[in-house]
């Protein structure tokens, strides 16, 4: 059922949940049911004193908010000043050491998986035909 063929009381109470993000933590956290909570919506109904605990963000929520962004922006200034200490010419000169270094690796597991299998043999031809 598509959201615009849902009934008109489904569609208000999922704008009030959608306004009491408190009552969504807490229908996760308890593992209750929505119908529960809609049953209690339609039954008080939204002016209800039941609903004020549920009101707005939490401060927990708002400060673990702010205190992530504050440590993203930290780390963003920090990465943009260790970018501008970077000497480009020896950040190019160690990739293409490890470059390097890779391709001689590549080459010794071929040299050692050639010499497992063994030296190549001419397929055997029990008839003899198109052999030169």
């Amino acid at each position: 059922m598509s959201k615009d063929k849902l009934h008109p009381t489904v569609t208000r109470f999922r704008e009030f949940i959608n306004q009491h993000p408190k009552l969504r933590k807490e229908i996760r956290r308890t593992g209750r049911s929505w119908q529960e909570y809609y049953e209690k919506w339609i039954l008080l109904g939204e002016e209800d004193e039941f609903w004020d605990k549920f009101k707005g963000e939490s401060s927990e929520f708002k400060n673990k908010t702010e205190n992530e962004n504050e440590n993203k922006a930290e780390l963003f200034s920090q990465l943009l000043k260790y970018a501008e200490k970077m000497d480009i010419d020896k950040v190019q000169k160690q990739v293409h050491q490890l470059s390097g270094t890779i391709a001689t690796i590549q080459e010794l597991i071929d040299q050692y998986q050639g010499s497992r299998k063994g030296p190549k043999t001419q397929e055997h031809n029990p008839f003899g035909w198109f052999r030169d």
